[in-house]
């Protein structure tokens, strides 16, 4: 839990709390205790706690601080009747907020909210393990400062360690929020807390979960030694897993971008991952603000991590498509693969990458990641990957289905999509070739070239031409490849000419397709799906395409001089927060940048994308961008971004990076612009604080 979600405060006032709560221990807190058992007895050769990452569900963003015994229980029970449980989330782990209101009774032993617990906590501990779970719980690092946590077991840690255990739970996250407050070494008091729970008096096995989530520049200006980018050094010695970064996301409001953000700094010490002691990323985040797609990626980074997979949703109200994610069955062998080993990137960073993890049969598991807004085909080789041979079987983790390469390993991938698959050297009779589909790319609209793109902007009754590519990458032909689709209700969708006969060993083919969108199509997104199915020798086999994202949109803007902000937008982000029409976002404030009040115009959180169908009729964009007067109420930090338009995906003008107290006009020629997207980023920074305006915008078209 982190200190933004404790306090119920957005991130634009985090900056100035954290430096006011570097403040010392209170005068009441005492040196850790030491241990004092003599009961618990070390076996000679331990098993392995935790050889392979835990899994398991808490309540922060289900359920929230105000869970009860009930709620827990109802959700351990669907644990199970989901299968859930019994593909392996077993862990019913109880976070901030079962205490009381007083956490600490007059006798010095922790105690939970008796209203909302009335049978204690052994007794939910109880209940859970009667159900065949496990149980986890949380408490903090440091001593008890109310302003800052609900408990905090510094000075109490084996007293705490103690009790835990006497009461049964299997697992402990501790959190640092009031350690961080109190200006503790992490170091230094997680590895007392871990020697006392050890040690603990019942000799129970306890998996423990370091839980600092403090980072710079959104936690404050902390040094390394107290950030979660330095568990790593430490924590495999004494823990199952730590916190690699700060959260994944806000309460009810989880982006892919960071969750892309976790798993980049989750990556940078793969070496100590393994056995018993993994690298944590945070939760996995399903229905809370992340598209199907989005959480499929999340599943795939994550086990392609070697990550704790604990579901940080209510497991009550997902749909069919999350359980099916959570429970796939590929993705699972890979994450609890016994080797332990984290995958790594091979190759630069960038919008396409490809992500390795060695597995204990010989097999890697390759993932293909697609970071862009578009689908897209991404390839590597099996000597890339680190394997000596060419000739591979290739198991696809979505489709569990089987084919044979030669030497290239390819995916079409979604937009924000991860394709996983797990390749090894193939021996014996061959399997069917494998063939992949790219998605369709439409090059032409209305017989006007366009930018080759996945992601089509248009008008209703257009037709749009394209192609789609078809890859053998096996080593035998394939025959009769027959390419198809799926559209909604007066849609059309057919291939132009005729289909090809073959498609040799490691060659590629084109087919022409057409898609005609109907005169009476209602404006939004609808998506075409396309699938070809061809024979190999295994008889029959078909392999799907990313869909074909279309967007139907309103008329274009007209006249001269008009607010663009009047204008419907096609889509819209803003960071964490809503964009505001002619407003400043995130309170509805005017829009004022170096003192000077714009009545009209977009308010706007970095990173922000704003994107409008101008349909080749705009001829200019004026207006003035900066950074909203309001950022001068949350203190010096943050508040620096970078606008930029770009235009049928070519960026047209930037405005380098743009700092408080500055307001910067633009006037641009728009003339032959289809489609136009405002962007906002946060000049590479990555603070939350920033607040943009394009203050002024004025639009002429004809």
């Amino acid at each position: 839990m982190s200190l933004q979600r404790l306090l119920g405060i957005g991130a634009a006032a985090i900056l100035g709390i954290a430096a006011a709560t570097s403040a010392a221990l209170p005068a009441q807190a005492a040196p850790a205790e030491p241990a004092t058992s003599s009961s618990y007895h070390q076996p000679s050769t331990p098993p392995v706690l935790g050889a392979t990452p835990y899994q398991g569900w808490n309540t922060y963003f289900g359920l929230g601080g105000d869970f009860t015994t009930d709620k827990v229980i109802e959700v351990a029970d669907f644990l199970n009747s989901s299968g859930l449980a019994k593909a392996g989330y077993n862990i019913v782990w109880l976070d901030g907020g079962w205490q009381a209101d007083t956490p600490r009774g007059a006798d010095g032993q922790l105690q939970g909210d008796a209203a909302r617990f009335p049978g204690g906590m052994k007794a939910v501990a109880d209940a859970i393990h009667a159900r065949g779970l496990k149980a986890g719980i949380y408490t903090d690092a440091g001593p008890f400062m109310p302003e800052h946590c609900g408990l905090g077991s510094y000075g109490h840690y084996q007293t705490d360690a103690d009790t835990i255990a006497a009461w049964g739970y299997d697992a402990v996250k501790v959190d640092f929020l009031c350690g961080i407050a109190a200006d503790l070494d992490p170091q230094t008091v997680y590895t007392e807390f871990a020697t006392a729970l050890r040690n603990n008096a019942s000799g129970r096995d306890i998996i423990l979960n370091i839980c600092n989530p403090v980072t710079s520049p959104d936690w404050g200006n902390y040094p390394e030694s107290q950030q979660s980018t330095h568990t790593w050094s430490y924590a495999p010695a004494i823990a199952q897993s730590w916190r690699t970064y700060t959260d994944v996301g806000f309460v009810g409001k989880i982006t892919y971008r960071d969750v892309l953000r976790n798993f980049d700094a989750n990556a940078a010490h793969p070496e100590v991952a393994g056995p018993g002691h993994f690298n944590d990323p945070d939760y996995l985040g399903p229905q809370l603000g992340l598209s199907d797609e989005e959480f499929r990626s999340q599943m795939a980074l994550w086990s392609l991590a070697a990550a704790p997979l604990v579901i940080g949703s209510d497991p009550r109200t997902f749909t069919p498509e999350t359980l099916a994610t959570l429970t796939n069955k590929d993705l699972l062998a890979i994450n609890q693969d016994r080797l332990g080993k984290q995958a790594t990137r091979v190759g630069a960073a960038g919008n396409t990458e490809t992500w390795v993890k060695p597995l204990a049969d010989g097999s890697v598991a390759v993932g293909l990641v697609n970071r862009t807004d578009a689908p897209v085909s991404i390839s590597t080789t099996t000597s890339a990957v680190g394997l000596s041979s060419k000739r591979v079987t290739v198991k696809d983790a979505w489709t569990h289905t089987t084919t044979e390469a030669n030497g290239t390993l390819r995916a079409s991938v979604p937009a924000r999509g991860v394709a996983v698959l797990v390749v090894k050297k193939a021996t014996g009779v061959p399997q069917s070739a494998r063939v992949v589909a790219d998605a369709p790319k439409i090059t032409a609209i209305n017989g006007q070239p366009v930018p080759a793109s996945g992601d089509v902007l248009t008008s209703a009754g257009a037709t749009l031409t394209g192609t789609v590519t078809l890859h053998n990458d096996g080593t035998i032909p394939v025959v009769s490849p027959q390419v198809s689709f799926t559209a909604p209700n007066g849609w059309s969708a057919s291939v132009v000419g005729s289909q090809p006969a073959l498609i040799k060993a490691g060659k590629s083919v084109d087919v022409k397709v057409k898609f005609v969108v109907p005169a009476g199509a209602s404006n939004g997104g609808v998506s075409l799906g396309t699938s070809v199915r061809y024979i190999g020798v295994r008889g029959k086999t078909t392999a799907n395409a990313p869909a074909l994202g279309v967007t139907v949109a309103p008329a274009p803007p007209t006249g001269t001089d008009q607010p663009l902000s009047a204008h419907p937008w096609i889509s819209a982000t803003s960071g964490w927060l809503t964009p505001s029409v002619d407003a400043s976002v995130g309170g509805g404030s005017p829009l004022k940048i170096a003192g000077t009040t714009y009545p009209t115009g977009l308010g706007v959180a970095s990173p922000s994308d704003i994107r409008y169908y101008l349909g080749g009729t705009a001829t200019r964009l004026t207006g003035v961008v900066g950074v909203d007067d309001v950022v001068n109420n949350v203190g010096p930090d943050g508040g620096t971004v970078t606008f930029s338009l770009i235009a049928d995906g070519q960026t047209i003008w930037d405005s380098g990076t743009v700092t408080r107290g500055h307001a910067i006009p633009f006037d641009v020629s728009l003339t032959g612009v289809r489609d136009l997207t405002l962007h906002v980023g946060d000049a590479g920074d990555g603070g939350y604080n920033d607040r943009a305006d394009w203050a002024n915008l004025k639009i002429s078209a004809h």
